[in-house]
């Protein structure tokens, strides 16, 4: 989350951001180059081939990361904030409420952001995995126990989630200080005996590769991709340390430590065309096997906490949004508000991880899964870039910057989508489920807004004047999301004819921006239609957990006649009834809205209301 930095340090933010940002991309040495060249679809390691992919390898890091996201996408920022929902609302902003164009914008984000939690589930086990297989090298004699020891390593992860980041935050900048300066060391110890490897920095070698590879030169871009896996994070996590230290901290500590440790793997190959097998390990004299393999593992650990926290911002995200249905989100942090825990989101990744490594149980088999989520992402975070800068600079040279890089990401999604049967259909399979929970939440709460067909706060005070009802003590605070009359309140007119002696109709919407600041004097707005009858329409970013109790001594403060310690909280507690041969929706979808909407976590711990003060108002609403 965007947050105040006055006071901090550049290098603090810097070794922080080392840790969390940069863990999922500093892991990719584990395995890419073994893949290239001993994994599905692999080439042999001649002299033009290692030349050829470590070339592709470099320049994929120099284009991809270093000039798509650091140089152009991190400039697309929310109030600071980034990631590809924020860029589907910085691209969506000039477009009409209700236009084609905004739909297929959102439709984009959406699937994009569906992707990520294949990421999610894929990062943990290929990392965990890959770094746990040194094993095979150090001590062969138990390396049947790869899959046991790594699922060891997963459910520690999984298991340590409920407590949040912030307690080990400090120890993640030093560990991954760590791991890259063993990543150089690593690379320079072969690089002194084949210097000729530096080379590869010339394109031409990864052009003439591609020109004479021909289909099984196309294909290895799908390995080849592996090495930017993790530039997405740059991005998503641009509001926890700002756009300074993710650059300066890529540019001057990751992109050497990487490309150095890739030169070496290559000048290996070129020493010993036979080393193809766990290629990083190798690099290592036999001494060091078992340091390094406890060293990987704690990067890898790093490098799936990073992406699986990105998973429980997104889906807190997803649900301010309205785009998912509620679910138990837990502050972990009671002083950074962005660092939430998702108990289902975790389980759910969890049991996904494990039935991965169970399943696949290699890296080289699980190769082909990981690069069809991030490259899909990457396409879309593309086109989404190109949409929002076209409004800033213009779609000349917005129309620029979507040729140059478009094409790039599609050839590698294109290498990775021939993988489908060798696993890329998994990513796909969990975004496309992603994708319909969103899609059907967002219609189906859009078709139960419409069948309520609320009543203007102007009409409720208009039917009170001309026939006044029984008044209780106290106050009732009607909670909405919706502009007019939440329909709880119409049913205890009607039933009951009666109502609390002062009726508060609070509307709590969440703008496409991460947080709205205390100090923005429309954070909330007061309305008196009556002395008896109050508006409250309060707003919130994304990123922000409302506080219902707190917003309502704000609005006493100013003048609301509120009295906060007799406050009765109202709810609706909507059953869908799906119904065959209406419009909007199919009946199937309908069902699975209903079923969504009945399991959804209450509203009432989102908003923070005392329980003893909640009453809910069952209402049915036919779609």
């Amino acid at each position: 989350m965007a947050r105040d930095r006055q006071g901090q340090r550049a290098p603090a933010l810097a070794l922080a951001a080392l840790g969390v940002v940069f863990g999922d991309i500093g892991t990719s040495p584990l395995y890419a180059m073994h893949v290239c060249f001993a994994g599905s679809g692999a080439v042999p390691p001649t002299r033009d081939n290692v030349l050829g992919v470590l070339s592709l390898i470099i320049w994929a890091l120099l284009l991809v990361v270093t000039i798509k996201y650091i140089v152009f996408v991190m400039r697309a920022d929310l109030n600071g904030e980034g990631g590809i929902l924020a860029l589907m609302a910085l691209a969506t902003q000039r477009v009409a409420p209700d236009s084609r164009t905004r739909r297929v914008l959102v439709a984009i984000g959406l699937f994009g952001a569906a992707l990520l939690y294949g990421d999610g589930m894929l990062t943990p086990a290929i990392s965990v995995l890959s770094a746990v297989e040194g094993i095979k090298i150090a001590t062969p004699a138990i390396a049947t126990f790869t899959a046991p020891l790594t699922i060891a390593v997963l459910v520690g992860l999984f298991w340590f989630q409920y407590r949040g980041t912030g307690a080990v935050g400090a120890v993640f900048g030093p560990v991954m200080l760590l791991w890259f300066a063993v990543l150089a060391l690593l690379g320079m110890r072969w690089i002194v005996g084949a210097p000729e490897v530096l080379q590869a920095f010339s394109p031409h070698y990864g052009a003439r590769f591609l020109a004479s590879g021909g289909w099984s030169g196309f294909l290895i871009l799908g390995s080849v991709f592996l090495a930017v896996t993790g530039g997405e994070a740059l991005y998503a996590d641009l509001g926890h340390f700002g756009t300074r230290p993710i650059r300066l901290t890529w540019l001057a500590v990751v992109l050497p430590a990487v490309s150095i440790n890739y030169f070496g793997q290559a000048a290996m190959l070129l020493q010993d065309p036979s080393a193809v097998h766990h290629t990083f390990y190798r690099q290592a004299p036999e001494w060091a096997l078992l340091p390094l393999v406890v060293l990987a593992t704690l990067a890898a650990v790093i490098a799936s906490q990073a992406v699986i926290s990105g998973a429980f911002s997104l889906t807190a995200q997803a649900l301010e949004l309205g785009f998912a249905p509620r679910v138990d989100v837990r502050h972990s942090s009671a002083d950074e508000e962005g660092q939430v825990y998702v108990p289902f989101v975790n389980a759910l990744l969890f049991v996904a991880a494990v039935a991965l490594v169970l399943h696949f149980g290699s890296t080289d088999a699980l190769a082909g899964a990981y690069g069809v989520a991030v490259s899909g992402t990457m396409s879309l975070t593309t086109l989404l870039a190109t949409v929002y800068f076209s409004g800033r600079w213009g779609w000349p040279r917005a129309l620029l910057l979507g040729l140059v890089f478009l094409p790039i990401d599609l050839s590698f999604l294109g290498a990775n989508l021939v993988k489908i049967d060798h696993g890329g259909w998994v990513p796909l399979l969990v975004a496309a489920c992603g994708y319909l929970v969103f899609t059907t939440w967002t219609r189906g709460q859009d078709l139960v807004n419409i069948a309520l067909d609320r009543m203007a706060e102007t009409e409720l005070q208009q039917h009170l004047a001309a026939e006044a009802p029984v008044r209780v003590a106290g106050t009732g605070v009607y909670l909405t999301r919706s502009s007019g009359v939440p329909r709880p309140l119409l049913h205890i007119l009607t039933l009951n004819r009666a109502l609390h002696r002062v009726v508060v109709v609070l509307t709590l919407r969440t703008d496409p921006l991460p947080r709205i600041s205390e100090n923005d004097p429309t954070r909330f707005v007061v309305v008196r239609y009556a002395d008896d009858l109050y508006g409250i329409t309060a707003r919130y970013g994304y990123m922000q957990r409302p506080n219902v109790p707190r917003l309502l001594r704000d609005a006493a403060a100013q003048g609301a006649p509120i009295t906060c310690d007799d406050l009765t909280y109202v709810l609706a507690r909507v059953r869908v009834i799906p119904l065959a041969g209406r419009r909007g929706m199919a009946r199937w979808r309908k069902r699975l809205y209903a079923f969504l909407s009945r399991n959804a976590y209450p509203a009432t711990a989102n908003y923070r209301l005392p329980r003893e003060r909640i009453l809910e108002v069952g209402v049915q609403v036919e779609i």
